[in-house]
């Protein structure tokens, strides 16, 4: 080991990435690397809310955020700006999060200047490219242009295996997603009551997340309607719904699931009450990534409502149930968690695929030992 240490930079600009960063950067300083943050901002307000929790001041902001955004403008823009920061701090490996237009878009413009990119949570598929989207060919192309694979399971290592991934620059370390969850879940300072009106309740907490821009249209509004459904039949269980910014899903949201009784619409919440939300549920229901690889932990059951996903990981331990976007399928489910405890404490013994808090660890001893 060479007496100076690793130039690391990270770039990320959404709020799940910079949840799943904020460990492993933590970890980079307590080591000693030399690291620099550059966020873009894909996300503002969500990101600004997770930068605050870990106390991470990033030496670069981009601010792209724009209303409207599209996927091009992303793109070009994270091309370019990423660009000129890498040309100034000259990093000896970029590091990237995930699948978002961010992560794929700098790790090109690292890919450019030649500098080695390395992919935490490499290796994820559901193998369409149009779900979820445009996240499914984000995470594809940045493997294709990384260097080194920190696939969070042993699933994720043979897929990246079969692409024809060197093998001895894919490394299993667990998912940083973890290694947040549990340290925020750990955090007494949270008072839940300051975030959601009537609360505590006397009733049974359901979680709903849902913003996927496949699910768009028929399918949220499917979604939304099952819930109400449910939440009309059965009068003990309350639904809390942080709501996703994206207009679509605002729209479908009002039409549906306003103004019903036991039906919580708020707005989204900062990492840390969010984290205790899920705490203090009985069900969660939700199309988000993270919250497949967190829930797991709290042995609380997880409805994934999507056609496919990633975390196949989650599916086989029995950890979370893919049920879609059908109505009666949703439905069906929900009652029947209510309706069979046998069923429904048979998510408790299930033991979490994606680890149990040392991703971060993991990845530094593997930086620390690349040959520079």
């Amino acid at each position: 080991m060479t007496e100076k240490r690793k130039k690391i930079m990270m770039v990320f600009g959404t709020r799940p990435e910079a949840i799943k960063m904020a460990p492993l950067y933590l970890e980079l300083k307590r080591r000693g690397f030399q690291t620099v943050v550059c966020v873009t901002a894909q996300h503002r307000e969500l990101l600004d809310q997770v930068l605050e929790l870990f106390e991470i001041v990033p030496e670069y902001d981009l601010n792209i955020m724009k209303q409207n955004q599209s996927l091009d403008y992303i793109t070009s823009e994270v091309l370019v700006k990423v660009g000129k920061v890498l040309d100034d701090v000259k990093p000896d490996i970029l590091l990237v999060h995930g699948d978002t237009t961010t992560t794929f878009s700098a790790a090109l413009s690292a890919f450019y200047r030649k500098i080695p990119v390395g992919h935490v949570e490499a290796g994820l598929r559901t193998d369409n490219i149009y779900s979820p989207f445009p996240e499914e060919i984000n995470r594809r192309l940045t493997d294709d242009i990384t260097t080194y694979y920190f696939a969070p399971t042993q699933a994720n290592k043979d897929r990246l295996l079969s692409e024809g991934k060197t093998a001895d620059n894919i490394f299993i370390t667990e998912n940083t997603v973890i290694d947040a969850f549990l340290t925020v879940a750990n955090n007494k300072n949270c008072s839940l009551e300051d975030w959601i009106p009537e609360f505590p309740t006397t009733k049974k907490i359901i979680t709903l997340t849902a913003h996927r821009r496949e699910s768009f249209g028929i399918k949220l509004r499917n979604i939304f309607k099952a819930i109400k459904e449910f939440i009309i039949q059965n009068k003990d269980y309350r639904v809390i719904y942080p709501v996703h910014p994206n207009p679509n899903v605002l729209k479908a949201a009002d039409e549906i699931l306003k103004n019903v009784d036991r039906i919580n619409l708020i707005e989204p919440l900062p990492y840390l009450p969010f984290v205790h939300l899920l705490k203090n549920s009985h069900i969660v229901l939700t199309d988000s990534g993270g919250i497949q690889e967190e829930v797991p932990s709290l042995g609380i059951p997880v409805m994934v409502l999507r056609e496919e996903t990633e975390r196949l990981e989650a599916v086989k331990a029995g950890t979370v149930k893919l049920v879609g976007t059908d109505y009666k399928i949703i439905l069906d489910e929900l009652q029947k968690l209510v309706s069979n405890k046998q069923y429904y404490d048979s998510y408790k013994t299930k033991k979490n695929p994606y680890g149990t808090g040392n991703a971060s660890r993991l990845i530094c001893n593997v930086l620390e030992n690349i040959e520079e």
